[in-house]
């Protein structure tokens, strides 16, 4: 019997971005009887408002790996947030969740912004499967058509949260509590973020 470890998967295409229904989520997920209220959302549709049974399983069990990803009392800060920055902070922990979005967003979209064209599409990501399939058996065994579903739910994802418009081109995000990220360790972000180094260097000075 073959045992996957590779650090990849594909479930990002059973998804999206789902932000509206995290926060329909979350007390759920932060309650003790947690388990049987998912049961219950699955069974009876009272907060999501999915008709199909099975999208509706698929949906919450991304969810619950993105909550399950992130330190408890991240979502306590979470739910303070603005709407604004929920939706930035959303897209965190989707890089955080799937390695497969990390990638892509260090080794293309990262690159195409500091590149004259600072535009990105699909063939760009068929270059960084090919990098992965590479080194990764697993991720070399996905179809094309799965590989072409991943690659676009993450554009659908940066288009979601505003990286990307509908001309393909890239553009930085805002947020009015950037360095939140830098208190919990995690610079990084506001690089993935598309900030520029003076940008990320203002903000550090506010908090000295």
């Amino acid at each position: 019997m073959n045992i996957n470890k590779s650090p990849y998967t594909a479930a990002i295409t059973g998804g999206g971005f789902l932000f509206t229904e995290t926060n329909a989520l979350l007390p759920l997920l932060q309650s003790p009887d947690r388990a049987s209220l998912l049961k219950d959302e699955k069974q009876n549709n009272r907060l999501l408002k999915i008709n199909a049974e099975e999208s509706r399983k698929k949906t919450i069990g991304e969810i619950s790996r993105r909550y399950d990803t992130m330190p408890v009392s991240f979502w306590t800060d979470y739910q303070s947030m603005s709407e604004e920055d929920q939706v930035v902070a959303l897209f965190f922990v989707i890089l955080k969740t799937y390695k497969i979005c990390f990638d892509f967003h260090i080794n293309v979209t990262m690159r195409k912004w500091n590149s004259i064209s600072k535009t990105i599409t699909h063939d760009d990501l068929k270059l960084e499967f090919s990098e992965i399939s590479a080194r990764d058996e697993f991720v070399d065994s996905w179809s094309d058509k799965t590989k072409s579903r991943v690659g676009g739910a993450y554009l659908t994802i940066l288009r979601k949260v505003g990286i990307l418009d509908k001309e393909d081109q890239l553009h930085s995000l805002s947020a009015s509590n950037f360095d939140y990220y830098i208190t919990i360790g995690e610079q990084w972000f506001l690089e993935a973020c598309l900030l520029q180094p003076y940008q990320i260097d203002n903000i550090k000075k506010q908090l000295v």
